[in-house]
């Protein structure tokens, strides 16, 4: 029987019905084929997050009634491919507890693997929205019903229902959100002004997980720039955030008049672009300037921040061209050799 050596062979080896979910940039499905070839070392990791490879693993056993949840922070090297040591461990771990047999735990006399994730260097524990979106998916997929709260988070953001907006869950909200339909976000679209900070706000730290439509995201754009005239830096860069998934024409737009601006490209807004934001940087105008005012903040570390984005793979091509290129007395120059402004 061939031998178990990475993750991808332990669930095909054990007959889980798994479902795996990136929880780097963003909450999206990954592929168990993607795992695959990552793990082989055929395949540099499409979402990196500070130098990680970040998955959720939801997996169901033959004979469990439940399923298992794990949350892995994977290791990647310079160019975003995997440092095979600290996985070796952990599937040495696994199989020790299981007493070198993955097809054990199918068995309900099988020992418990439930204690793997305690003191275990590659777990981590993701915020709160994305654990809300990712259960939300998780249930969606499963064909499983939605959280108890979906309704009443339903019912106040159609208007249809005044009710407490405090008494709103983020499980409700992200279940919203993931099962957004058509008819459903032009709803939210004519009701998001009126919404309560707060609430907004949390649904911006969902909304950034799914793709959006256009009515939705001019919508969302304009109480960004409602809460930019106040002041009000958190839910403006929750707005920036949450066109993650809007089309870059209009979340393009946007982001391009905010680079336009010196006095808007303060290091949260750069954050949440860099963070949520990066599929929109894929333009060869946009990049050098957004990398351009990244330079400019004499608190952020350029090379470190710069560096993550060059990791990712789409983006990785164009960052170190633009870095390249930089001549040494321009700010990006100065920066890359240490110099302040």
């Amino acid at each position: 029987m061939r031998p178990i050596h990475s993750l991808h062979d332990f669930f095909l080896r054990s007959g889980s019905e798994v479902r795996l979910y990136h929880l780097g940039r963003g909450v999206e499905p990954c592929a168990l084929d993607t795992l695959a070839a990552f793990e082989a070392g055929h395949l540099a990791w499409p979402y990196p997050w500070r130098g990680e490879a970040r998955l959720g693993m939801v997996f169901r056993l033959a004979n469990s009634a439940d399923p298992l949840i794990w949350f892995l922070a994977l290791p990647l090297d310079e160019s975003g491919q995997l440092v095979p040591g600290p996985r070796d461990a952990f599937i040495e771990r696994l199989l020790t507890t299981l007493g070198q047999s993955a097809e054990a735990m199918a068995s309900e006399s099988g020992p418990r693997v439930d204690n793997l994730m305690k003191d275990n260097p590659l777990t981590f524990t993701p915020s709160l929205p994305f654990q809300a979106v990712m259960h939300a998916r998780a249930t969606r997929d499963l064909g499983l019903p939605a959280s108890q709260h979906l309704e009443l988070v339903e019912a106040y953001l159609s208007g249809q229902q005044h009710v407490d907006w405090q008494a709103l869950g983020l499980q409700g909200v992200a279940d919203f959100v993931v099962r957004l339909d058509d008819d459903a976000s032009r709803s939210l679209s004519r009701n998001l002004a009126t919404l309560p900070d707060e609430v907004l706000t949390s649904l911006c730290y969902c909304l950034e997980h799914v793709a959006i439509d256009d009515a939705l995201a001019l919508a969302l754009r304009q109480r960004g720039e409602y809460a930019a005239a106040r002041g009000d830096i958190e839910t403006f860069c929750a707005c920036v955030r949450s066109m993650a998934g809007a089309s870059t024409k209009v979340a393009g737009a946007w982001l391009d008049t905010l680079l336009a601006d010196p006095n808007a490209c303060g290091p949260d807004l750069l954050a949440a672009v860099a963070g949520r934001g990066w599929r929109h940087l894929e333009d060869a105008d946009r990049l050098p300037r957004f990398l351009d005012r990244l330079a400019e903040q004499p608190d952020v570390d350029f090379t470190v921040l710069a560096r993550d984005l060059a990791l990712i793979p789409r983006l990785r091509l164009p960052v170190l061209m633009t870095l390249r290129e930089a001549v040494p007395d321009s700010l990006i120059g100065r920066r890359l050799s240490g110099l302040s402004r």
